[in-house]
C-alpha cells in the first residue's frame, strides 16, 4: 500500500510539474507575441510621425511681418495640408529685410537633406532699393543652382514679384520679367505674382501699404496653394 501511494504521489507530482511547464511555455509564447506586436506598433508609429518637408525661404512677406507667426501664409498652407491629411511639414524660413544677396548667403544654413519642396520668395527688397536687375537675377539663379545641386530630387517654386513704378517703367518691367524668365530657363514652377489681388488694396495691407494684413495673407496663401497643390 505504501509503495502504491508513493507511486501515485510521484505520478501526481509529475503531472503537476508538467502542467507548470506547459503553462510557463504558454506565458513565454504569449509574452513573445506581445513583444512582437509592440515592436510592430513602434515601427508603424515612427513611420507615421516622419513627414516630408516644404521650405518657404523668403523675406518679411514670408515671415509675416507685423503679424503673429501663425497668421503668415506658410502657416495657412500648413493648415490646408493638415486638413487634407497630407504628410508634409511646412518650415517658415522668412527673414524681414532679406535681399537676394543676403538670402544667397543664408540659404546654406536652412537647407536640409530631406527637403522635398523649396519655395524661393525673394527679390521684393531688391526692387524697392533699385538693385541692378542683373545682380538680382544672378543671385536668384545661384540660389536655384544650389537647391538643384544639394537637393536634386526637390521641387522648386519661384515666387514672382512686382514693384511700384517708382524706379521708372523700364526698371519696373525688367524687374517683373526676372521671375518668369528664370522659371522658364530652369523649368521650375512659378507663382506669377505672390501678392495678386492683395497689392495696392488698402484694406488688405497694413499701415505701411506693403505688408498684408491677416485677410491679405489668406489671399496670398491661395496664390501659393494654386501652384503648390498639384505637386502633392
Amino acid at each position: 500500500m505504501i509503495k502504491k501511494n508513493s507511486a501515485l504521489n510521484t505520478s501526481l507530482m509529475f503531472c503537476y510539474f508538467l502542467m507548470l511547464f506547459v503553462a510557463s511555455c504558454g506565458e513565454k509564447k504569449q509574452q513573445k507575441e506581445e513583444n512582437e506586436v509592440s515592436v510592430e506598433e513602434e515601427v508603424v508609429e515612427e513611420t507615421t510621425v516622419s513627414s516630408k518637408k516644404i521650405l518657404f525661404f523668403g523675406d518679411s512677406l514670408t515671415a509675416g511681418y507685423g503679424l503673429e507667426l501663425g497668421q503668415a501664409f506658410p502657416s495657412i498652407i500648413q493648415q490646408k495640408i493638415d486638413s487634407l491629411g497630407l504628410n508634409y511639414t511646412v518650415i517658415n524660413a522668412g527673414l524681414s529685410g532679406e535681399t537676394t544677396a543676403s538670402g544667397k548667403n543664408r540659404l546654406d544654413w536652412v537647407l536640409e537633406d530631406d527637403m522635398d519642396i523649396v519655395i524661393i520668395e525673394l527679390g521684393a527688397n531688391d526692387g524697392l532699393r533699385g538693385v541692378p536687375i542683373a545682380e538680382t537675377k544672378a543671385n536668384l539663379q545661384e540660389m536655384i543652382d544650389q537647391v538643384q545641386q544639394d537637393l536634386p530630387n526637390a521641387k522648386i517654386i519661384l515666387a514672382g514679384m512686382k514693384i511700384p513704378p517708382n524706379m521708372g517703367p523700364e526698371y519696373t518691367s525688367q524687374f517683373e520679367n526676372i521671375f518668369p524668365t528664370l522659371a522658364q530657363e530652369e523649368n521650375i514652377a512659378l507663382i506669377p505674382f505672390l501678392l495678386e489681388d492683395v497689392a495696392g488694396i488698402p484694406e488688405l495691407n497694413q499701415g505701411d501699404g506693403i505688408h498684408p494684413t491677416v485677410e491679405g495673407q489668406k489671399l496670398v496663401a491661395e496664390n501659393v496653394w494654386e501652384v503648390l497643390k498639384p505637386m502633392f
